[in-house]
C-alpha cells in the first residue's frame, strides 16, 4: 500500500480541498485521511505540495503514425507525465488520419506497450479530413474514440457538419471543431492587426474565428447536439459561446494557456516559435479568454500541444509550421490564473480533471475512493528556467525558453504506480 502523506488533497469532482493523506492498494485510491491506522509500504511526503487527479489535456497532436520524428507516442506519454498528464487525447491529423477502426486500435496498443500514460484517440469527422464523407463515427466509438474532430482542419462544409452533428447527437458523441473561415484566413501567419502590417505579414483576422462559430452553434441548436471549440481565441467567440450556453445550448469550448499568457507581441522579431492556428491575439481578446474561464463560458483548460522538427520552425515566419508544444508547460502557466485571483485552485483544476473527464465520458480526473490512482503532485511554488534542451517531447518549439516558470510536478502516478518522480521517468 502507497502512502501520499501530508498533501493538500484537491479534488474538484468531489469538492475536497483539504490536507490529509491519500491511500493507494492494488492501483486505486483506497481511502483519504489521517491515522487510519494502516500499514503503508511506500511512503511520499507531500508535505506543502497540492495532491490532485492526474491532469487530463484534451487537446493533443501526437503524429504518430506518419510524423514520428516530430512526436511519437511514447515520447508525447514521457512529457505528459513530466507535466503531471495522464490522459492524453490524441488528435486525427495524422498519417493515415484516424478516421478508421484499425488506426484507434494502434494507438490504442502502442499506449499500452509504452505504459506511461493513457491515450484517448479523437476520430476524424470526415474521410481524410477533407470536409467531404462523414467517417463511421460509431464503429471508431466502438474501437476507443472518445470524440470527433477534423482538428488540424476545420469542418468547412456546412451540409457535413450538419450531417456530422445530427448523427453524433444520436449517440451523445462530442463534435469538437476547429473553428477557422479559411476564406478569410488562407495565407495568415499571425492575427491581422496593427502587428502583422507593421511585420509585414499576411494576417489572420478574428472574424474567420467568430464566423464559424457563429455558423456552427446554429446547426448544433438544430441537431440537439454536443458541439466543443477547440482552442478558443477571440473575445467575439467567446461571447458567442457564452450566448449559446445561457440560452441552454449544448456547447462547450476549451483555452490553451498560450491565448491567456501571450499576445500577437510575441511574434515581433518574426518569432516562429510564436506561430499556431489560431494565432495569438490582442489584449483585448487575451483578456475575454480569461473572463470566460472566470465566469465559467470557458470550461476546460487544453494544451493544443503541437510538436514541429526544428526545420519546420527556422524557415522564416511564412514558411513556418503552426504550433507549440505544451504539455510540460501546462502546469504553471494555468497557475498564474490562480497565482491573479482569475480561478480557485479547485476551479483551476476542474478545468483540466473532472470538467474534460465530463465532456469525454472518461472514467478518471476524480480522487474518489475506488477511482483508478492516477495522480499529480506538483509543488506550486518551486520556480525553474524552462529550457528547451531538456523537454522530454521530441519537438522543442516553445515561446517560453530561457523563461522562470513557477510550480512543477514532483510525482506523476498512473493506476497508482509511479511514473515520474522529481525529473525522472519511472517506465
Amino acid at each position: 500500500m502507497l502512502l501520499i502523506k501530508n498533501g493538500r488533497v484537491v479534488d474538484p469532482a468531489n469538492d475536497l480541498d483539504l490536507i490529509t493523506d491519500l491511500w493507494v492498494a492494488d492501483g486505486h485510491i483506497a481511502a483519504l485521511g489521517a491515522d487510519l491506522h494502516k500499514q503503508a509500504d511506500q511512503v511520499i511526503d507531500a508535505s506543502g505540495f497540492i495532491v490532485c487527479p492526474g491532469l487530463i489535456d484534451m487537446h493533443v497532436h501526437l503524429r504518430e503514425p506518419g510524423e514520428e520524428w516530430k512526436e511519437d507516442i511514447e515520447s508525447g506519454s514521457r512529457a505528459a507525465v513530466a507535466g503531471g498528464v495522464t490522459s492524453i487525447c490524441c488528435m486525427p491529423n495524422t498519417g493515415p488520419h484516424i478516421d478508421h477502426a484499425g488506426i484507434a486500435r494502434q494507438i490504442i496498443e502502442r499506449s499500452r506497450q509504452v505504459g506511461l500514460c493513457h491515450v484517448h484517440p479523437i476520430g476524424a469527422v470526415s474521410k481524410n479530413l477533407e470536409g467531404k464523407t462523414l467517417t463511421e463515427m460509431r464503429e471508431l466509438s466502438r474501437h476507443g474514440c472518445v470524440a470527433f474532430s477534423d482538428d488540424g482542419m476545420p469542418i468547412w462544409h456546412a451540409g457535413v457538419m450538419r450531417k456530422a452533428l445530427e448523427y453524433a447527437a444520436s449517440f451523445d458523441f462530442l463534435i469538437i471543431q476547429h473553428a477557422e473561415e479559411q476564406m478569410l484566413t488562407k495565407g495568415g501567419a499571425m492575427n491581422e492587426g496593427w502587428i502583422s502590417t507593421q511585420l509585414g505579414v499576411t494576417g489572420m483576422p478574428s472574424e474567420g474565428e467568430d464566423s464559424m462559430i457563429a455558423r456552427d452553434i446554429m446547426l448544433a441548436k438544430r441537431a440537439d447536439a454536443r458541439y466543443h471549440v477547440a482552442h478558443i481565441s477571440t473575445e467575439g467567440g467567446v461571447e458567442l459561446v457564452r450566448q449559446a450556453r445561457a440560452k441552454g445550448l449544448k456547447v462547450t469550448t476549451e483555452a490553451a494557456p498560450h491565448h491567456f499568457a501571450l499576445t500577437e507581441e510575441a511574434v515581433l522579431g518574426y518569432n516562429a516559435d510564436a506561430k499556431m492556428s489560431p494565432p495569438l491575439r490582442t489584449e483585448a481578446d487575451r483578456l475575454a479568454v480569461i473572463n470566460g474561464l472566470r465566469d465559467g463560458t470557458i470550461e476546460v483548460i487544453a494544451t493544443d500541444h503541437a510538436p514541429h522538427h526544428d526545420d519546420d520552425k527556422q524557415c522564416g515566419l511564412s514558411c513556418a509550421a503552426f504550433g507549440i508544444v505544451g504539455l510540460e508547460t501546462l502546469l504553471p502557466l494555468a497557475l498564474e490564473l490562480e497565482r491573479s485571483g482569475v480561478l480557485t485552485l479547485s476551479a483551476l483544476i476542474a478545468t483540466m480533471t473532472c470538467n474534460p473527464a465530463r465532456l469525454l465520458k472518461l472514467n478518471s480526473g476524480t480522487l474518489s475512493v475506488g477511482a483508478e490512482a492516477d495522480i499529480c503532485i506538483f509543488d506550486p511554488k518551486e520556480t525553474w528556467l524552462l529550457d528547451r534542451n531538456k523537454l522530454f517531447s521530441k519537438g522543442k518549439n516553445t515561446p517560453w525558453h530561457g523563461k522562470t516558470m513557477t510550480g512543477r510536478v514532483t510525482h506523476t502516478l498512473k493506476a497508482g504506480a509511479v511514473v515520474f518522480s522529481h525529473g525522472v521517468l519511472h517506465a
